[in-house]
């Protein structure tokens, strides 16, 4: 037997999550990230005291000076946290020493210095729920940068395919005829939709104090021009935070909103994933991902290219539910004015979700702008059901001429039977049996043979795909590409 040896200090750099294994996710939501959100919390609220007055000036660019994440030990921390449940008391003690050491000029009349700034009147919760919305403000931005990049490429796939014709499935079957630029403008629907509820979020800043009373605030405040509320409002300011009417300490709706969004753009990511998934197989080959060396390789089948980009996002799409979901667990179960156990089950949860959601993004951007379009293969299935894929079309045209009494009802009865003769001629003969069908069953002084290849036509029977297409474009212009102006001449310029 081999002995394990362990690999030393890395950290999770996602070796068992490759959708979110990514420098910039770990840049913007790794355990440093996470260190720098806090110690940015403190600054800030230094900050804030040292401009109101309630601390020694010059007390902000000390705390500011200190507060440099690459001072810390991320490993040290972590393990020094189970002492008192969090990591931000473990951080406080040794951002305190960090500024013991730089105020060498600085002490007032108490004694403390720029110490004075560090903390005061803040709780662990308050720090860190404050913390947390800042990595979440910054993760979001860039997850809504890379949401943009494949909006726009599904936007120009649904305006360069409005034309190209598919096939509609419905519980695995053939349904009726279907253009691939509808199908790209729903995938574009369902992100941008997802994406402009994750965007109108407000994530709050946090300052509650011990029990959420503001009680250390009061004091902290007294006799002076401001209150616990207006240092609030200005460190919200100062962290590009929202500003909040009361401390929500225990009302957890600004952290499941967040995760339901969050999993709400994992959902419609998961969905453009999944039909690529099925699209992409060799026997439909109507999609296929972009190629990039060294991207959907197999370790024992060289021939073979997987559709890795939808694995990944799918991947995330089908792990975001159950963290939110523990998000919600944890706010149901948030007892007391400070829970045992429940806001700590939040952080990692939260903090993954992002995670995949940045991780699922960058993919699918990536998926989406490189993605190639085979209308060929698109055609080919869609001639798979021949005509009989047009028999609602033609029902609804056809059962009135077949009518004896002019309401329908016979005819479509008549019409049912063409088709249940048709289903049982051989599969290389159905199309030429229904043909035959509907030509003997109607007239020709009812209906020419013209008409009748006419209904037979996939593109006649569309529907709106075309317009359903334009009215999504155009319900999220904020998402969607702009269209290049045209000249005089009607060509485009730009």
């Amino acid at each position: 037997m081999t002995d394990f040896q362990p690999a030393g200090t890395d950290g999770d750099v996602g070796l068992l999550s490759p959708v979110s294994a990514s420098p910039l996710v770990t840049a913007l939501i790794g355990d440093r990230a996470v260190l720098a959100a806090i110690l940015a919390v403190e600054a800030g609220w230094a900050a804030v005291l040292d401009r109101a007055g309630l601390a020694p000036a010059g007390s902000a660019a000390v705390v500011a000076h200190a507060a440099d994440a690459s001072r810390y030990d991320v490993a040290g921390i972590a393990l020094r946290a189970q002492g008192g449940g969090n990591p931000v008391i473990p951080l406080l003690a040794d951002l305190l020493a960090q500024v013991k050491a730089l105020d060498t000029g600085n002490i007032g009349a108490a004694g403390v210095g720029a110490l004075g700034a560090v903390h005061t009147s803040l709780t662990s919760q308050d720090v860190l729920d404050t913390a947390l919305m800042l990595l979440a403000r910054n993760t979001v931005s860039a997850l809504l940068a890379d949401v943009r990049g494949t909006t726009t490429a599904l936007a120009r796939l649904a305006e360069q395919h409005a034309d190209t014709l598919c096939v509609g499935r419905s519980l695995t079957q053939h349904s009726l005829p279907f253009t691939f630029g509808l199908k790209a403008a729903q995938w574009f629907h369902g992100l941008a939709a997802a994406a402009r509820r994750l965007e109108a979020l407000e994530l709050p800043v946090q300052t509650g104090g011990a029990a959420g009373t503001l009680a250390a605030g009061t004091v902290l405040t007294s006799g002076s021009a401001s209150d616990p509320f207006s240092l609030s409002d200005q460190l919200a300011a100062q962290l590009g935070l929202a500003a909040t009417p009361a401390p929500w300490h225990t009302n957890r709706l600004a952290v499941t909103s967040l995760g339901d969004a969050l999993a709400g753009v994992t959902d419609a990511l998961g969905k453009i994933a999944s039909d690529v998934l099925f699209l992409s197989r060799p026997e439909v080959a109507e999609l296929a991902e972009p190629r990039a060396p060294g991207r959907g390789v197999s370790s024992a089948m060289p021939q073979k290219q997987n559709p890795v980009l939808s694995v990944l996002v799918r991947s995330a799409a089908l792990r975001a539910p159950g963290l939110a979901a523990q998000l919600h667990l944890a706010a149901a179960n948030f007892n007391d004015e400070r829970p045992d156990g429940a806001w700590h089950t939040e952080w990692p949860a939260l903090r993954e979700l992002l995670g995949l959601a940045l991780g699922a993004a960058g993919h699918l951007r990536a998926l989406a702008e490189g993605l190639q379009v085979f209308p060929e293969g698109m055609r080919r299935n869609l001639d798979l059901s021949g005509p009989l894929l047009l028999s609602e079309g033609v029902s609804a045209a056809v059962a009135p001429l077949l009518a004896v009494d002019g309401s329908g009802a016979d005819g479509k009865q008549q019409l049912q039977a063409a088709v249940a003769r048709t289903l049982q001629a051989p599969a290389a003969e159905q199309a030429d049996t229904y043909r035959r069908l509907l030509r003997a069953a109607v007239p020709a002084d009812r209906l020419s043979d013209d008409k009748l290849e006419e209904l037979l036509d996939p593109a006649s029977y569309l529907g709106q795909a075309a317009g359903i297409s334009r009215r999504i474009l155009a319900a999220f212009p904020d998402f969607a590409p702009t269209p290049p102006e045209k000249d005089g001449n009607g060509d485009s310029r730009g």
